[in-house]
Formats: structure tokens, sequence, C-alpha cells
């Protein structure tokens, strides 16, 4: 029996950390699941491990993508199954680790099948989006798929503004003539492991604290710098992302910088509580407060596993 060793949780809980541990003490290695740690130009804002924890142990899909290419989760799913399984060849266990719920369940029961869509729709598609804005892309998804429309405005309202998710959505529908909803949970992945999964907590005090930390520590390493140097692609999907956002507002003139400091701030929480909710839908997750001692996790997962494999 081969075993993917989960860890999830919000932002700046701690979860890199203890996959290092993890991975070391069961002589393992790391797949990333952080869609944002892919992009090899993003590395202060999206708290990349640094040089002494990736040397800690070996980790895969950090940085190996740019944000230039067209990397989608379905992309995602196939290397990362790919790498586990190759890595499984020699090992035992994987430690999974990241906070992007989607990439989470990519790998861990996968996505579901929907129907080819003639090329001409997702013209038509793109072009309205491109002539009307993303207001359109919601305005459709609202007519034609009215309860996945809900879900996604009070589960993960992000969403929302993402263009590429909402343009496919969409074209789903008007190619289908089915509601993209209707394609969901049709069938069951397979996968040749068996998932533990850990997750990470703490009081939301606790968590805001080390949110607002962590983002002190990235000014004072120079995301305002990286920021600039992305400006001048600010439209490309990857970079719609926290605290690249509201730098680019501020050089657009729309923000003071300590306001701009501030929004990220603030819009970090939103998203860790939003992770929360994401993950603790999910079953059979063992929740740990951060500072638990890792012999107290390791005693744990050992219990999941039959003793002739301890």
């Amino acid at each position: 029996m081969k075993y993917l060793i989960t860890i999830v949780g919000p932002t700046a809980i701690g979860k890199t950390a203890l996959s290092i541990d993890l991975a070391n003490h069961y002589n393992c290695e790391i797949v990333s699941c952080d869609s944002r740690q892919f992009f090899k130009e993003m590395t202060i804002g999206t708290a990349v491990p640094t040089p002494k924890e990736l040397a800690a142990a070996t980790h895969h899909f950090i940085q190996n993508k740019s944000i230039f290419d067209n990397y989608t989760v379905g992309d995602f799913e196939k290397e990362a199954l790919s790498k586990i399984e190759e890595l499984f060849l020699n090992n035992d266990y994987v430690v999974l680790v990241g906070g992007s719920g989607l990439y989470v369940d990519a790998i861990l029961k996968g996505f579901d099948e929907f129907p080819t869509i003639d090329p001409s729709i997702r013209e038509n598609v793109n072009s309205q989006y491109e002539k009307l804005g993303i207001e359109y892309l919601q305005q459709q998804l609202e007519t034609l798929d009215p309860e996945y429309f809900k879900s996604i405005t009070s589960e993960n309202p992000q969403t929302l503004q993402n263009p590429q998710r909402m343009m496919r959505f969409v074209e789903v529908c008007i190619g289908s003539g089915k509601r993209y909803s209707s394609f969901l949970n049709q069938k069951k992945n397979n996968r040749n492991f068996t998932p533990i999964i850990i997750g990470l907590e703490a009081d939301r005090s606790v968590i805001y604290d080390r949110i607002n930390q962590r983002v002190e520590i990235m000014l004072n390493e120079g995301l305002l710098a990286e920021a600039e140097k992305l400006y001048p692609n600010k439209e490309l999907n990857a970079l719609q992302t926290v605290g690249y956002r509201e730098l680019f507002s501020y050089m657009d003139g729309e923000f003071t910088l300590p306001f701009a400091i501030e929004e990220i701030k603030k819009n970090t929480r939103r998203f860790s509580k939003r992770q929360l909710t994401w993950f603790k839908r999910k079953e059979n997750t063992k929740w740990f407060d951060y500072l638990t001692n890792r012999t107290e996790i390791i005693k744990y997962i050992e219990k999941q596993i039959p003793k002739s494999k301890i």
C-alpha cells in the first residue's frame, strides 16, 4: 500500500515546516500543490520555501513554470499524478502539501469529464468577454446555471473574478445545453494510494497575526520591487493574486502604499478564511493545532497504517 501524507490548512500556518519534518521522518519527497508557487517569476509574494527549506527535503512543482505558460489545474493533475507514481516506485510514502484546495482535490479525487466544446463557441465567449468584461461572464453563468453561480458566490467568490475559469463554465453551458454543475461528481477516479490528510489550524486571531507578520516580512524582503518587475504583465492570470494585485493598484495611482499594504493583509485574511471553509468540508481530515508536537502527528499517521507496514 502507498500512502500520500497530505498537509492542508490556511496560509502562514506552518505547512511547509511540517511537510519537511514528515518528509525527513519517512525519508520521502514533497509534492507542492500551491497554485502560485509554480511560477518562477513569483518568489517573495508567494512565500516560496527558502533555499534552506528546499535543501532540507526534495520538493517538486516549486517554480517549475512561467507566468506566461497556460497552466491549468488539469495539467497539474496529470503531471503531479505521474510524478507521485514515479516516487512511489522507490518509497511507500509521498508528502503532498499546499493551501490551494482545488489542486489538492485534483490529486486526491480528480475531476469530472466534460464534453468537447466547439472552438467557435469558445471564441465567441472570449470575444464577448473582451468587449463586455467579467460582468458578462458572471451574468451568463447566473442565468445558465444559477445554483452553481450561487455556490461559487458563497463558497469561493474569488472564482467569479477569474476570467479563464468563468469562460470555461459559460462555454460548457452553451456548448452542451446543460448546466455546468450537471457534469460534476459523475464518476469516481481511482487512485493507487491511500491519502492520510493532516490539517493545521489555530485560533483566528493567531492566524491573522501570523498573516500580518508574514506580509511585513515579505515587504522587508523586497515584495514591492518584485511587484514592480511584474507590473508590465499585471493582466496575466497568474498575477491576479493577493499581494501583487494591491501593489499594482498602488502603481496605478489608485491606492497609497500604506493602504495597499493594509489591503494585502485584509485580503490575505479573507483568503485564509475561505481556505479553512474549503478544507473543513473535507472528510477524513485530522486537525491539529499548529503548535502540536511532531511526534503526536506521526503517531496519528502510523495508526492509519497497518502494523506490518511500519
